[in-house]
């Protein structure tokens, strides 16, 4: 009660907003976000400064990103309002909420680009990375530059360049539950325009929670990466950049607890292993007064997710899902730079994707007794059925080729005080799914007519081999207009835009052994629940954004404003949903329609020469206006899984000292991030309250070492990131609670 008390004392008395630097910076460190510097690295390749473009940004720069502790973009959640990347389940889980839209499974709402290069699977998005320089959240429909799946927003990472920094930078941390972080890089010009950077991180946690059955540790996770980076100026209108990633990472359980129970408790394995390989070239050169780019990848993901699906201490069953995928994307650019009225943007994107899938489920005896059999013989119990083997393999292998390509085109226009900006974007994606779905098994049928004298009366096999292909062509086409004016006498403008936003349909593979269960079903004398075209598509989720909004700033009193309000009209929103009864998986289901209404604020703040606040506040309001699922109507309520309000507050103290003291500096943070209120189902009758977590730092500079003490979540608040069903069963997971820990740098420049 007493730490309670005092953290929440130093919230109020510092009354904070976001962490970022004092405006002086030092020779050879990094500017911080505060600092509006122009655009000149092979980075701005789509798009200008941010804060002059009309739209919804948060920008967080080197200095910020450290004193936050950020390697991952799940870190960066909440603070750019509306923004809400929750922590749950594994690193395959990566669902992220923007403005009302998002879903947990399948195509994401916001798109991830790092070092120019888009990751195409959303199950990759969770990774951690070293030495990153700056992270961009663009809020609201970014389709017409950055393509499929970007109708929420895209993320923008940029790690070092070892053109602009030489020298060696070491991480240590280590922290509650035996959680360590390390990491090592060597940046180095092997000519003057030639350099080399490597980068390696090693990460672990022994995890937050228990499995009450057997009192083992859930959660613990293994993760080694490597990226190699090169760039080359060949010459001073020209820039190549390669970046090569390897990662690998093992995490052990999944800390679902039950809510009947209030225990974490299930008796089988649980795990997911990933190893990724990425590589990323980007060339950019200038041809007279046209700029040219061409950005273009490999990726290759093999995962295995391996779960006791019931997380019951019970034999019911078990899920494999093993994978691997290739992808390449290819991506041209040209961009003017004419004349100061009339500046334009053109460009034409491709990619080709393969996936290969197992997902075979297991049920054991428990499952298939209260599953199977029980369901079969109430029918009929004068002859009742009992499998031979106590387990039953339903197995199920996808084949998921998909390839697409997009022409765009964006103008702008600028008249005095005015900027009008169009953008058109054709879009086209052909996917496809080649399945097939076996079960062979037998079971015995009795004769229980004489209960006194019961008898087998015969013997059954069951054999199913499914097999068959579906596809799917989307086209569309995507428009874009706004409107931006300058404010006199304020570094500062107001703007207005309408905007087309589109994610791409897909199929639905977590539904395949609830499909063939109901096959096998269907063989007992039930009928066939499941149509598997009908159950297995998934439409397109299209919506048009209407926004307006002002980016304000006055140097005079350090003071830095961003305001946006919006409207989002939405048609087939895509849903994860659970169908009812005793069902294993998870569908895609497309609502009617809906909207989304709300704001957003962000106020920086510089001070006096010591302190820098900065306050983020969003809200939205996301409901269905016209949703059915055939027996009960949702219109009216609100949206799963968005939060209706994200808050993030802070405040950074910085104090240094004369030459010749202990230390240069010393740097002192808060932060507070709110989430909520979070509904749980269509029908709203569960949710997760409004919450409030509380982090803060203090770090030490000398020279060329630092040292961070921190803790995260200092009042130990409960609250709930994800809640879910299976085979009826409710489950939540927990989110952190108090941790602590030391993080020491050191940077040394070769200069």
């Amino acid at each position: 009660m007493v730490r309670r008390g005092l953290c929440t004392l130093f919230g109020v008395v510092t009354a904070a907003g976001a962490v970022c630097a004092p405006a002086a910076t030092v020779t050879g460190e990094y500017a911080d976000t505060l600092l509006t510097l122009p655009q000149v690295s092979v980075t701005a390749i789509k798009s200008g400064e941010l804060q002059l473009e009309a739209e919804a940004s948060t920008t967080l720069g080197h200095k910020e990103i450290e004193r936050l502790n950020i390697v991952n973009i799940k870190q960066a959640s909440e603070i750019a309002p509306n923004f809400y990347m929750p922590q749950y389940g594994s690193r395959m889980t990566s669902s992220v909420y923007v403005r009302g839209l998002g879903t947990r499974i399948d195509q994401p709402v916001v798109g991830l680009n790092v070092d120019n290069v888009p990751v195409i699977n959303k199950d990759n998005f969770d990774f951690d990375m070293a030495d990153i320089t700056r992270i961009e959240i663009l809020r609201g429909p970014q389709n017409i530059l950055y393509g499929r799946n970007t109708m929420g927003g895209l993320v923008n990472i940029t790690t070092l360049s070892p053109l602009s920094y030489e020298g060696v930078r070491i991480v240590g941390e280590y922290g509650s539950r035996n959680s360590y972080r390390t990491s090592a890089g060597v940046y180095k010009r092997l000519a003057p325009q030639l350099g080399m950077a490597l980068s390696l991180m090693a990460n672990g946690t022994d995890g937050f929670f228990r499995n009450a059955l057997n009192n083992s540790r859930v959660g613990k996770e293994r993760l080694y990466s490597g990226r190699w980076k090169t760039a080359w100026r060949p010459s001073a209108r020209t820039i190549v950049e390669n970046v090569a990633t390897i990662s690998h990472s093992q995490q052990h359980g999944y800390p679902y607890q039950s809510v009947a129970t209030g225990q974490i408790a299930y008796n089988d394995t649980c795990f997911y292993r990933r190893l990724t390989v990425t590589d990323g070239l980007t060339v950019n050169t200038r041809v007279g007064e046209v700029d040219l780019s061409a950005i273009g990848s490999f990726q290759y993901i093999n995962d295995n997710m391996t779960l006791d699906q019931d997380f019951l201490p019970l034999d019911y069953f078990t899920l494999t899902q093993a994978r691997h995928e290739w992808a390449f994307t290819a991506d041209v650019v040209a961009r003017g730079r004419g004349g100061e009225r009339y500046r334009w943007l053109a460009g034409a994107f491709g990619f080709a994707r393969r996936g290969h899938m197992n997902a075979p489920v297991t049920f054991y005896d428990y499952g298939l007794t209260t599953l199977i059999e029980q369901n079969a013989n109430k029918l009929n119990q004068d002859y009742p059925i009992r499998w031979d083997e106590r387990n039953l393999l339903l197995d199920s292998r996808f084949i998921t080729p998909s390839q697409g390509g997009s022409l765009y085109h964006e103008s702008s226009l600028t008249f005095g005080r005015w900027l009008l900006t169009l953008g058109v974007r054709w879009d086209m994606e052909h996917t496809s799914l080649r399945y097939r779905s076996r079960s062979a098994s037998t079971y015995t049928i009795y004769d229980m007519t004489d209960p006194a004298n019961p008898s087998v009366y015969g013997n059954r096999r069951i054999d199913i081999d499914d097999t068959g292909s579906l596809s799917k062509t989307y086209n569309q086409i995507l428009p874009k207009l706004t409107a931006a004016y300058t404010l006199p006498g304020t570094a500062g403008s107001v703007y207005a835009s309408v905007v087309k936003g589109y994610k791409s349909g897909g199929y639905n593979t977590q539904m395949f052994s609830d499909v063939l269960q109901q096959r096998i079903m269907g063989r007992l004398g039930l009928s066939e629940r499941y149509d598997v075209d009908q159950i297995i598509s998934y439409s397109p989720e299209k919506t048009w954004n209407y926004e307006v909004g002002t980016h304000l700033s006055f140097p005079s009193i350090g003071l830095q404003l961003d305001a946006a309000a919006f409207w989002i009209d939405c048609r087939d929103q895509q849903l994860t949903m659970f169908p009812e009864g005793s069902v294993t998986g998870r569908v895609m289901a497309n609502a009617g329609r809906s909207r989304s209404v709300g704001a957003e604020i962000v106020a920086t703040a510089l001070v006096g020469n010591h302190l820098t606040l900065r306050a983020s506040y969003g809200y939205t309001n996301a409901k269905f206006r016209r949703f059915s699922n055939g027996k009960t109507d949702f219109s009216g309520c609100y949206v799963p899984y968005a939060p209706e309000n994200t808050l993030f507050l802070g405040a950074t103290w910085t104090q240094p000292f004369a030459r010749g003291s202990i230390v240069d500096r010393i740097t002192a943070t808060v932060a507070a991030r709110g989430v909520g209120r979070i509904r749980w189902d269509e029908a709203n009758t569960l949710s997760q309250p409004f919450y409030m977590i509380m982090d803060a730092s203090v770090r030490a500079d000398r020279g060329d070492f630092s040292a961070d003490i921190w803790a995260d979540n200092i009042t130990s608040t409960r609250y709930s990131t994800f809640y879910f069903k299976s085979i009826g069963n409710a489950f939540l997971q927990r989110g952190n609670l108090f941790a602590c820990g030391v993080t020491l740098r050191w940077a040394f420049s070769f200069n």
